[in-house]
């Protein structure tokens, strides 16, 4: 099944005459970090940036901190960078503009990725940072009282799996679980999963990082807390904001882990942006969709943060 692109939003399709897509399997998958660290460009916002490193019985754990400024007390996001868990760096742009928009703390973890490290190896870093976090806040300068913790794409994918194992296990109180267009079906057992030629990223190449990140193909057996979709029971997570474009992989596995978290009595906005692929606020953020797009993740992390 193909995707028709004249559902795309026409603002958002002169970013794919320069990237139509990623193409990414085990031989390549080195090549293609590669070439995202020469493309990646700063966001043009004026934060203060750091960088400590957390110790774990599995290794030292690399954390950015980005701020508008040092006042005591502020809220906090932990973030979580995408790139379908096997690329992407913590020092990244959402981090660095969440910061500015929402003038609280990003703390984004640089976690361990497949193909090297696979599943449990970077939920166990995030949470390993969030249990940091919740119990330094004081000398971090955070209120703990409030933290959202929050991805996109594989990042939100990962971040609804360390919400899962954070009910399960210390249950720190948070404010928000913040998913961006979240990854969270290992099998795309949905219609936009059934759709094979999706802009940025296709059916083959997250079924190729699925399976780098499962070391294999666990299917139905698949722990929730790498793919949230196979959790039975959703009940007792914080509120929950997910947002994806209608033109998504991941619209449908969003669409209904966002109601089964409603049915399951947690607060839970959706948002669903007509023509638009994944990650296209990024790629074409002047956009008037990329705009309503921003403003509505900038809006529900700002209200969990007051």
């Amino acid at each position: 099944m193909l995707l028709d692109y004249d559902r795309i939003d026409p603002e958002l399709k002169p970013a794919l005459e320069n990237f139509p897509g990623f193409e990414i399997d085990r031989d390549n998958v080195l090549q293609v970090r590669a070439m995202l660290d020469e493309m990646r460009v700063d966001p043009d916002v004026e934060v203060l940036s750091d960088k400590t490193s957390i110790s774990t019985p599995e290794g030292d754990i690399d954390i950015y901190i980005f701020r508008k400024d040092d006042r005591p007390n502020q809220p906090a996001i932990l973030w979580i960078h995408g790139g379908g868990y096997i690329m992407g760096s913590a020092d990244d742009a959402k981090a660095k503009v969440l910061a500015s928009e929402c003038n609280c703390t990003v703390f984004s973890v640089e976690y361990r990725m497949a193909p090297e490290h696979p599943f449990p190896a970077g939920p166990e870093d995030c949470y390993a940072a969030l249990s940091w976090l919740m119990k330094n806040g004081a000398e971090l300068g955070i209120d703990t009282s409030r933290i959202v913790l929050g991805g996109a794409s594989a990042g939100a994918g990962m971040a609804a799996g360390v919400a899962l194992m954070n009910r399960d296990r210390d249950n720190f109180p948070l404010k928000l679980q913040l998913l961006l267009y979240p990854m969270i079906d290992n099998l795309h057992a949905t219609g936009s999963g059934e759709i094979t030629n999706h802009a940025i990223w296709n059916l083959p190449t997250s079924v190729n990082a699925w399976e780098m990140y499962l070391d294999g193909t666990p299917d139905l057996d698949a722990s929730p807390y790498a793919a949230a979709s196979r959790a039975t029971d959703v009940s007792g997570l914080p509120p929950t904001y997910i947002c994806v474009g209608t033109e998504d992989l991941f619209r449908d596995e969003d669409i209904d882990y966002a109601r089964r978290i409603s049915e399951a009595g947690v607060p839970c906005e959706l948002a669903v942006f007509p023509g638009m692929y994944h990650a296209g606020e990024s790629f074409v953020p002047t956009a008037a969709v990329s705009r309503r797009m921003n403003q509505s993740i900038y809006a529900a992390a700002k209200s969990a943060l007051e």
